[in-house]
């Protein structure tokens, strides 16, 4: 049977595609632009969108496994609450949805309470499904490495408490495990929540001074900052999405996102390996 991945084209879909390929799984994608998907050749690719009730249905055509990840848009509950009924009515009940850490927890943060609410329906409704919850993902300083690097100051306001900030491919990498472990397995398993986190809990300090360290140079923190991040994010998105990353930069300062007892021992013995550190992303992106 095959693996429906929804999100494939951003950077952990398609480190998730890759994955579900290296272990010879069957794979379909869902993607606006076929023509520009660049897909090894063994993945299916078919086009439409999650508001394209027709489309959603043809692309669960024949699927036993569904892989769940909703872009942060406007529209990104009536997408995820869509997608689940039709994934309901296809007869399709193993799922991996790709949540956010903290997401019941954060709930004046808009991506957060859908994605509260999208776990709430894979509860209420009996879906077998992971529930994926990643920290702040490493590969968001790509972002601003030019701001560290020509100006010297780390200026994402992540604050004194701690993020576990997590590297894509290890998210990517537990998703394709349980991707496998569902659609291969005899039945439904039951619900289940990872927290997806990293070797290190880090403040805005401590993220500076491995910059620091790795360019040889003073790089200092911007400070726990949310209005001027919010300020700085509407040059590049719209209004109402700068608001939304203030909001949920306001949640980094005041709770962090600290991991539980036994986080890291469960991702380490799924991997069977070490979490990516921060650093090895500071060092990629200070050669690029």
């Amino acid at each position: 049977m095959t693996i429906l991945v929804i999100g494939a084209t951003g950077r952990v879909g398609r480190l998730v595609v890759d994955q579900l390929v290296a272990r010879d799984a069957d794979v379909r994608v869902l993607t606006r632009d076929p023509a520009r998907a660049a897909f090894p050749a063994q993945v299916e690719v078919v086009q439409g969108d999650l508001l394209d009730v027709d489309a959603l249905r043809a692309a669960f055509a024949g699927v036993s496994t569904l892989f769940l990840l909703n872009a942060v848009t406007g529209d990104e509950f009536t997408q995820a609450i869509l997608t689940l009924n039709v994934a309901r009515e296809a007869g399709v009940d193993r799922i991996v949805y790709l949540s956010v850490f903290g997401a019941d927890e954060a709930v004046n943060v808009p991506h957060f309470a859908v994605k509260a609410g999208a776990e709430r329906m894979l509860a209420a409704m009996d879906f077998g499904a992971t529930i994926l919850r990643p920290a702040y993902f490493i590969d968001n300083e790509a972002m601003v490495k030019d701001v560290i690097l020509q100006h010297g100051v780390y200026p994402m306001p992540i604050g004194g408490k701690g993020l576990a900030m997590v590297d894509a491919r290890d998210i990517a990498e537990v998703a394709a495990i349980e991707l496998i472990r569902r659609e291969r397995g005899p039945d439904k398993l039951p619900l289940e929540t990872i927290n997806l986190v990293g070797p290190d809990t880090l403040t805005g300090e401590s993220v500076a001074a491995i910059w620091s360290d790795v360019l040889g140079r003073p790089i200092v923190y911007g400070g726990d900052d949310p209005s001027g991040f919010e300020q700085n994010s509407a040059v590049a998105m719209p209004r109402w999405m700068a608001y939304e990353m203030r909001l949920m930069a306001e949640r980094w300062v005041s709770d962090g996102m600290i991991p539980q007892d036994g986080d890291r021992d469960r991702l380490i013995a799924m991997l069977g390996r070490p979490l990516h550190h921060y650093r090895e992303t500071a060092i990629a992106l200070s050669a690029a």
